[in-house]
């Protein structure tokens, strides 16, 4: 008889975005004359760019044209998207980044949760505290994590590094050694981030242990400061110990259209096996690429009228970000991020905990947020907001929380 992988059987509860659309969906139908706005997934509300539009309805001709029809993608992707986010993402900024070590994909949530099957399953992981938890979920379910606590909530075998106010939400280097280290800066959920000395030392540090850093920038559009690095290919030596993800969620509206990619440097090895090799292997055999309308989209992103699109809606999202977080401090709350990133990561009043607080607003306020106990122990006492909503939804929402 057949058998299920019992690592799965292992996870805690149902995804932390399933619980909150179960609640709020059940919210709905014993209230349906209450107008709930939501600040909680982290989905965007703007439509997608005019001149990305136009592309994709170019794309979509072409497909209906049989001199101009294309089937399958290749396995990395279009040569025409990979060319322009290494020009523009990587070689613009002095990155070493060719074309050929871009995979194209469709999404980073994909890439982020499948990365991992190409390590032992005998490595330790280590991961921020609090952090998004496709990380962690995603090797439970290979059975590196170990015995999990419900007293605690942590594994056994992962290595946490808290991130609190106590340390500005900034990672401290693990006191034990770790194989893959995940970062995701501009981080969810906190909206902090590193400077680029910082991560120079994450950089140092696991080159130095033989680590490998899986590092999602899936935010780095949204970054406004100029010490931030927006790759960590900006780093010197990251081409021997990192492999990025990066998406068009969340800087060009793709939630809906699905694309992203990650990078795996050549130079990037493990006892001489490149691991550029093995994710081209992983990759092709079990393909999840974009669609050539989508990969059309993206090419649209680099384009003059696409970035100067998309330069204003990330400037929306973060108008909301920073009217959020100015409205909660004169509420009196304690507010972080929004400066980097599209979260608000308040500290939870009346020592509530996160999921109080969770149905305390949806009760109270008809508003949906994120607690901060589903990223991690060390977000227990922290709920993020989101800064993707409209404006109007935004500013109603702050006036009905302040008025609590």
């Amino acid at each position: 008889m057949y058998q299920i992988n019992d690592n799965y059987l292992k996870l805690p509860g149902s995804y932390l975005f399933s619980t909150i659309g179960k609640k709020v969906a059940a919210y709905s139908a014993a209230n349906p004359d209450k107008n709930i706005i939501r600040l909680g997934i982290g989905d965007v509300t703007q439509p997608i760019a005019p001149s990305i539009i136009a592309a994709m309805h170019k794309a979509v001709d072409e497909m209906g044209n049989a001199e101009t029809f294309h089937g399958y993608a290749p396995d990395l992707g279009y040569e025409f998207l990979r060319d322009a986010i290494a020009k523009n993402d990587y070689q613009a900024r002095g990155c070493n980044i060719s074309a050929d070590e871009i995979f194209v994909s469709d999404g980073a949530k994909s890439d982020s949760g499948n990365i991992q099957e190409i390590f032992s399953t005998d490595n330790r992981i280590a991961v921020c505290d609090p952090v998004y938890p496709v990380y962690v979920d995603s090797n439970v379910m290979a059975g590196r994590t170990g015995t999990y606590d419900p007293k605690t909530e942590t594994w056994s075998n992962v290595i946490y590094m808290p991130c609190t106010a106590e340390n500005h939400f900034v990672p401290e280097l693990p006191k034990e050694t770790p194989d893959m280290i995940y970062l995701c800066l501009p981080n969810n959920p906190t909206g902090t981030t590193l400077t680029k000395g910082q991560l120079q030392e994450w950089v140092d540090y696991a080159n130095k242990v033989g680590a490998v850093i899986i590092y999602d920038a899936a935010y780095e559009a949204y970054i406004s400061e100029d010490n931030v690095a927006h790759s960590i290919y900006e780093c010197k030596g990251a081409t021997t110990c990192a492999i990025e993800l990066r998406s068009f969620s969340k800087n060009a509206g793709f939630t809906g259209v699905r694309l992203g990619f990650t990078v795996v440097p050549k130079e990037l090895k493990c006892n001489d096996v490149s691991l550029h090799a093995l994710w081209a292997r992983r990759h092709g055999t079990k393909f999840n690429g974009a669609p050539y309308i989508v990969q059309r989209a993206g090419e649209a992103v680099y384009s003059e009228a696409g970035k100067r699109e998309l330069k204003a809606q990330v400037a929306y999202y973060m108008n909301n970000a920073k009217t959020i977080k100015n409205g909660l401090k004169d509420a009196g709350y304690e507010v972080y991020g929004g400066t980097n990133a599209p979260y608000i990561w308040l500290k939870t009043p009346n020592n509530m905990t996160s999921w109080e607080f969770f149905d305390y607003l949806l009760e109270n306020a008809n508003v949906v947020g994120t607690p901060g106990s589903g990223f991690g122990p060390s977000g227990e006492g922290y709920f993020r907001l989101t800064a993707f909503g409209n404006y109007e939804n935004t500013v109603k929402a702050l006036e009905r929380i302040k008025a609590l």
